[in-house]
């Protein structure tokens, strides 16, 4: 029998002994055990059956594409499962090192106990090791991938959420403007107050600066862009709650603010639209 042949006979054989000891000594070392809702019998299950693709491809060399269309598979399932998890990248990819190791334990005692010729030894390594290292590659990227859409999502969530328009009276509405206004969050900013004026059929918007405490040029200049695309609608725009510092710098940086409607506060703008807070009460 082919010396390759044999060796991946007993990868097979002992593919679920090889799964033990990788998962008895992952558990031993991890910092941290997930809860996880799989078994420790579904998890053997799975490690066994990668070890099993290791044994085949020594079985069945003159196929290889196979082989590593498997281990795409199970890496590219694992990286998700990981990722999504919660488990840290670095953390994950210990398991290889497990892998490796115990599956050239088993090979080294087949090749010392029958005398397997050294040639076979670096054809195994041939096979064994680009395989691995293409299980780690696939694993890898598919879990950074996930990790950046999953963040993502979350900032888009968080952006959305950072530009309330919010109806105070027919017509009427209020935009509290929090925080830093990075050149992503601008862009929102204005794509989403158009949209929601022209939901709420706005005749005003009050733009609520009370919460920025740095205003740039670009800040000003989005501001301005948001007031001119608002008119273009229909919409007048009321600035309100320009912090001091903040007026401040915008005289400091030459800022002119002459064409735009401001006041103090809430209350003052309200009374300048013939409304009350007792009367949207």
């Amino acid at each position: 029998m082919d010396n390759l042949h044999f060796l991946g006979e007993k990868i097979l054989e002992k593919r679920y002994e090889i799964a033990q000891m990788v998962h008895t000594n992952r558990m031993n070392d991890l910092k941290e055990v997930k809860d996880v809702n799989i078994t420790k019998e579904e998890i053997i299950e799975l490690r066994a059956n990668f070890i099993s693709y290791f044994g085949q491809a020594l079985m069945e060399k003159t196929d290889q594409k196979i082989i590593v269309n498997q281990i795409v598979k199970w890496a590219k399932e694992s990286g998700e499962f990981a990722s999504n998890l919660g488990i840290s990248l670095s953390e994950a990819l210990e398991d290889t090192t497990y892998y490796r190791k115990f599956i050239w334990e088993v090979l080294k005692e087949e090749i010392k106990n029958h005398n397997i010729p050294t040639d076979t030894i670096f054809e195994l390594i041939t096979i064994i090791d680009p395989l691995l290292d293409k299980a780690v590659y696939v694993f890898s990227l598919t879990y950074v991938n996930i990790h950046q859409e999953t963040l993502k999502k979350a900032k888009s969530a968080f952006l959305e959420l950072s530009v309330p328009v919010v109806p105070i009276t027919k017509g009427i509405a209020i935009l509290p403007l929090i925080g830093e206004v990075d050149p992503e969050r601008a862009t929102l900013l204005l794509e989403e107050t158009l949209k929601k004026a022209n939901e709420l059929k706005l005749s005003h918007l009050l733009f609520d600066l009370s919460g920025v405490m740095i205003v740039d040029t670009m800040v000003a200049h989005q501001i301005f862009k948001i007031v001119d695309a608002l008119g273009l609608l229909g919409v007048k725009t009321i600035l309100i709650g320009i912090r001091p510092e903040v007026a401040q710098t915008m005289i400091q940086l030459g800022i002119d603010f002459s064409e735009i409607t401001i006041k103090a506060n809430l209350e003052q703008a309200l009374l300048g639209l013939n409304l009350t807070i007792d009367t949207l009460e």
